[in-house]
């Protein structure tokens, strides 16, 4: 488990939540590594926990078992501050819905993320990266007023903008038409790819999975497939 050239490593992660029918297992004794700068996809059928695994590798929820190490980091002994703090700076997301701030125009979501991690030049740093997926045009546009595909652009952007060691996506075409969402694919990882990022993608697309490096498949819960 400490092994560095490990990015991400999970050792018999389970989670469960209380419901009103008594506890539900969503996750089960999940064991996997994904090293740096692997592309790792993650499948299964909706409900059979792919968001909550993807969650749980990026400390944006705790497990209820097990050991979960992010960038060297057992993230099980610290709180949702601390676990914050492991992926500043150092962590992607793109979303499906995007999590773009509205009201907001397109360089000031980008700028967001580097402000918070104390980047110097983060205005320059911003439209650079907004540059780079195309919307050098729209730096002072509204994201509200972007098409679907140009808000995943910005978030995007957002994501890239830090230089992350892994970026995390959900889903990241699962809003966008058939097109669009080949363009936002081939833009994510052409970033990827030149950047050297470790990426951790959900996606039920099998056009979209078959890009990564290796593919996890997780049924009602549990890893059948990919774990090595």
């Amino acid at each position: 488990m400490n092994d560095s050239n490990l990015c991400i490593a999970l050792d018999r992660v389970g989670k469960t939540v209380a419901t009103p029918d008594g506890d539900l297992d969503i996750l089960k004794s999940i064991s996997l590594q994904v090293r740096f700068r692997e592309a790792v996809v993650i499948k299964g059928a909706s409900g059979s926990g792919k968001t909550t695994l993807l969650g749980l590798m990026a400390g944006l929820d705790s497990a209820s078992s097990g050991e979960v190490r992010l960038l060297g980091e057992n993230l099980d002994d610290k709180n949702e501050e601390q676990r914050s703090s492991v992926r500043a700076g150092r962590v992607g997301f793109v979303f499906q819905s995007f999590h773009l701030v509205q009201g907001a125009n397109a360089i000031q979501n980008v700028m967001l993320p580097l402000e918070l991690a104390g980047v110097e030049g983060a205005w320059q740093r911003a439209r650079d990266s907004l540059e780079q997926v195309g919307l050098a045009a729209k730096l002072d546009t509204p994201v509200e007023h972007l098409s679907g595909g140009e808000q995943q652009r910005v978030a995007i952007a957002r994501a890239f903008a830090t230089e992350p060691e892994v970026l995390f996506a959900d889903e990241p075409t699962g809003n966008l038409d058939a097109a669009t969402g080949r363009q936002i694919a081939d833009l994510m990882f052409h970033l990827r790819d030149r950047a050297g990022t470790t990426l951790v993608l959900v996606t039920h697309e099998a056009e979209l999975a078959g890009r990564g490096d290796r593919q996890i498949l997780i049924e009602s819960g549990e890893l059948v497939d990919g774990g090595a």
